[in-house]
């Protein structure tokens, strides 16, 4: 996937090779053209300083020679020659030619000027030729000119337009920047992007109003699950009571109180849910402090020595891999712990019997990793598509589990700004990767 600015700059540099192309098709037939333009008014101007000079000194000069009719003068490599002539003609010439003239026994093809004028009664021919060879050789420097500055030209505008480009979506780098890793609407940074284009301006401005609307409806449902969850808890509890009170009266009968015993199991598992989504809605508001600085080492430790008899009963081995140690700050204990509880523990619960769980911690790239991997049966694309949503992973025939402990864990991830990686293949295992920056 490339970039827009890259696209842009992409864009220019094919419609430049584009245009390219078409002018190398119409170099030749240009230079060419230019070449014999520059080579006529060379001959022109040649022609205007011949009868210049005549004009002052007079035609009697150059007919001094062996023939008195005819004058002629070329330089030193035979490139250019003028000759004069008197000739008698019917009527006045004035063109441009290419022809073969013999000099020291030598052919040799030039460009040449025709002109006629008549001094004293007297007609005059004038002739002013250049060779082609020396015009060819000037048309060779002139395409090899003109293709160093095509080049020069596409290599400047493509880095000007690189760096246009680039400075005209900064705004836009800066807009998607600031909804990277954004976890909660309210942690948004709404200042406005400095743009002067007006499309970036509409578009920050949508986002955040987008983002304040949103924000307000986050509210709106943490307060909904807090009063509703505040609202469970007392007649939870008093159920409890009374069915604890009818529990220990000594003439219940038997089947009675095996079926409030039933009673009492569920009101435990939906008192934990409400205290689930009361602990979610406490983190996504921030009511807990981070003002505690401790050895994850130590944490996961104290979590795998508490899950361990647990393992062991079900012919499970925890190995711990411990290669570095890290000293997080500014966190909340208890909350660290409950993250990587229940992700220990659902490691535990999906892993078959006779099997491993490993508990690793490395450095990597400025980053503190701990990985809880199992060799489970895995998880499916659906699955890993809404692993950290709430009641929506509740393992199968679990019925003590309320399908919430990793949403638990994720909020408390993004709370703390930690970053959860999670691969899975299907009968190989899951791993969960939790990535906590060095300067935590």
């Amino acid at each position: 996937m490339l970039k827009l600015r890259m696209k842009l700059a992409l864009f220019n540099l094919s419609s430049k090779l584009v245009f390219t192309l078409l002018f190398l098709i119409l170099m030749p037939y240009l230079v060419e053209r230019i070449s014999l333009l520059q080579v006529d008014n060379e001959l022109i101007q040649k022609r205007e300083q011949v009868i210049t000079l005549i004009s002052k000194i007079g035609i009697e000069p150059f007919m001094t020679s062996d023939n008195g009719n005819v004058f002629g003068s070329y330089n030193i490599l035979k490139e250019e020659f003028i000759s004069l002539e008197r000739i008698e003609l019917k009527e006045d010439v004035n063109y441009i030619e290419v022809s073969q003239r013999l000099i020291e026994g030598e052919k040799i093809t030039y460009r040449v000027l025709n002109y006629s004028f008549k001094i004293d009664g007297n007609t005059y021919l004038l002739e002013v030729g250049k060779s082609l060879s020396s015009i060819l050789h000037t048309q060779e420097n002139i395409k090899k000119v003109m293709l160093l500055f095509l080049v020069f030209i596409i290599l400047i505008t493509f880095l000007t337009d690189l760096q246009y480009t680039g400075r005209l979506l900064r705004p836009l780098d800066l807009i998607t920047n600031k909804l990277k890793g954004i976890s909660n609407p309210s942690i948004f940074d709404k200042s406005p992007v400095r743009t002067t284009t007006s499309d970036f301006h509409h578009l920050d401005d949508a986002l955040i109003e987008l983002m304040r609307h949103i924000d307000k409806l986050f509210q709106k449902e943490k307060e909904i699950t807090v009063n509703i969850s505040h609202e469970l808890m007392t007649p939870i509890s008093v159920l409890r009571s009374k069915l604890e009170n009818l529990l220990i009266q000594r003439d219940i009968d038997a089947e009675i109180s095996t079926k409030i015993e039933e009673s009492l199991k569920t009101l435990h598992r939906l008192q934990s849910l409400v205290n689930s989504l009361l602990l979610i809605a406490r983190i996504e508001s921030q009511q807990y402090l981070r003002e505690e600085s401790f050895s994850v080492q130590e944490v996961l430790h104290e979590i795998i020595t508490e899950i361990n008899p647990i393992a062991e009963d079900a012919g499970i081995i925890i190995n711990e891999d411990f290669e570095n140690d890290f000293l997080i700050r500014k966190a909340n204990r208890s909350l660290i712990f409950s993250m990587f509880y229940n992700v220990v523990n659902n490691a535990v619960k999906n892993t078959p019997p006779q099997s491993e769980v490993t508990v690793k911690t490395n450095l990597f790239e400025n980053n503190f990793i701990a990985t809880v991997t199992d060799t489970g049966k895995g998880m499916t694309e659906a699955q890993m598509s809404s692993l950290f949503s709430r009641f929506k992973t509740k393992p199968e025939n679990n019925v003590e589990s309320t399908g919430i402990g990793l949403a638990i864990a994720k909020s408390i991830a993004d709370f703390h700004g930690i970053e959860i990686l999670v691969n899975s293949d299907i009968m190989k295992g899951t791993s969960f990767s939790f990535r906590i920056p060095e300067n935590s």
